[in-house]
């Protein structure tokens, strides 16, 4: 396949005008302008050609529950919760994750192509993450990464849900206290184990466990659930503790506190804004948060937190933050290479470069702007959305 024309935006240093971009097994073979990039394609080989539109990498979803809670079918499509034991690390998003949802359908239309998509946030502990694409019927053919965080979830909804039951966490103390506890555990089945191995001893597995230890390896980071200043504070001091890899997701008061949280180093996926202040903890929320930890030097991605807001909004989302102080170039960032840094998939995924994932997404303009369309939407080089495809099936319909 080959996308020739329109400015590309690799989100890898430079922007191309009139260039060419050549597919082959699912990859980026060769990018580049027109005269850079053999043009030689075979009988059958796709053209697709494009005069003005935008040509850039896939939009990325850093933070959602696409397929966990579904749409439009209550407690029956939803298992985003396991909401009777507040440390449950050994459960996988990948068993729960329904690609039948309408959400990825909407995901694939508005130019997404891989999302970060797990458990929520009633548990101190939530569960592994997986990141994903957006288009396929079998949840395992689209693993990128699996697991590729472990949740945690500071603040309000750990300590509603579980004061409701007459059991801890009943407080923020508890939270953090539950959470030591945890980690200390995995830490000492991580030392136990290594010993046994060392010494060529048998050892047992335990399951409830042996899923911390990526975690600690530092191959992939915590997931924290935070919203409010001392909350985010908390979620620092433990990863500090414990010298782990954290992303502190929402982050809704980050913007007061961006010049500390640019010193510890790290990133931030910020959202949902475009929903409505219905807890204490987001109060302080706002579209303008993104821009300022930018500013300050925190790597900011953005996220609907879908279906708190919905999942193809996430670039309209980013162009609120634009336009509420977030630099352009960094919008763009904040919706593909940031966030595919942040989720650990940024060799695969984020920007147009050879050897990546020919996941890619075009467009009439800036996807930012409400009135842009999305006119085809590409998965590992295949075309899974195709505008002009679609006008053409609504206009004659089967059996006309």
């Amino acid at each position: 396949m080959y996308i020739i024309g329109g400015l590309i935006k690799t989100m890898a240093g430079r922007d191309i005008r009139d260039g060419c971009i050549r597919i082959q097994d699912g990859k980026i073979a060769e990018i580049g302008r027109r005269d850079e990039v053999k043009f030689h394609p075979a009988p059958c080989e796709e053209v697709i050609e494009i005069r003005d539109g935008l040509i850039m990498p896939g939009i990325i979803e850093a933070h959602c529950h696409m397929g966990i809670t579904e749409e439009k079918k209550g407690m029956e499509g939803d298992d985003c919760n396991e909401t009777v034991d507040p440390v449950t690390p050994y459960l996988r998003a990948l068993d729960a994750v329904n690609t039948m949802d309408a959400a990825f359908d909407d995901a694939v239309r508005a130019g997404i192509t891989s999302a970060m998509i797990g458990p929520g946030s009633s548990n101190v502990v939530g569960g592994q993450f997986a990141f994903l694409k957006t288009r396929g019927r079998r949840v395992d053919d689209l693993v990128v990464k699996a697991p590729a965080a472990m949740k945690v979830a500071f603040g309000e909804n750990p300590k509603v849900n579980y004061s409701g039951q007459g059991k801890s966490p009943s407080t923020r103390m508890a939270i953090a206290a539950i959470l030591r506890q945890e980690l200390n555990r995995a830490k000492a089945y991580q030392e136990k184990k290594r010993k046994a191995l060392e010494n060529g001893e048998e050892f047992e597995e335990d399951f409830t466990l042996e899923c911390w230890l990526p975690v600690l390896r530092g191959e992939i980071s915590l997931k924290a659930h935070v919203h409010r200043v001392d909350d985010i504070f908390t979620a620092v001091r433990i990863a500090r503790e414990f010298g782990l890899k954290m992303t502190l997701d929402h982050c809704s008061e980050g913007h007061l506190i961006a010049e500390e949280l640019a010193g510890e180093g790290f990133p931030a996926i910020v959202g949902p804004d475009l929903a409505s202040r219905n807890k204490i903890e987001v109060q302080n929320m706002a579209f303008k948060t993104v821009g300022v930890l930018n500013r300050a030097g925190v790597m900011t991605a953005i996220t609907t937190d879908h279906p708190v807001s919905l999942i193809q909004s996430l670039p309209l989302c980013a162009g609120l933050a634009v336009k509420s102080g977030l630099a352009l170039e960094e919008g763009y960032k904040a919706i593909t290479i940031h966030p595919a840094v942040i989720c650990g998939v940024a060799d695969r995924v984020g920007s147009l470069e050879v050897g990546k994932d020919a996941d890619i997404a075009i467009f009439t303009g800036n996807p930012m702007e409400v009135f842009t369309r999305t006119l085809y939407t590409i998965i590992d080089g295949k075309v899974v959305y195709d505008a002009r495809r679609e006008e053409q099936q609504e206009e004659n319909p089967p059996g006309d």
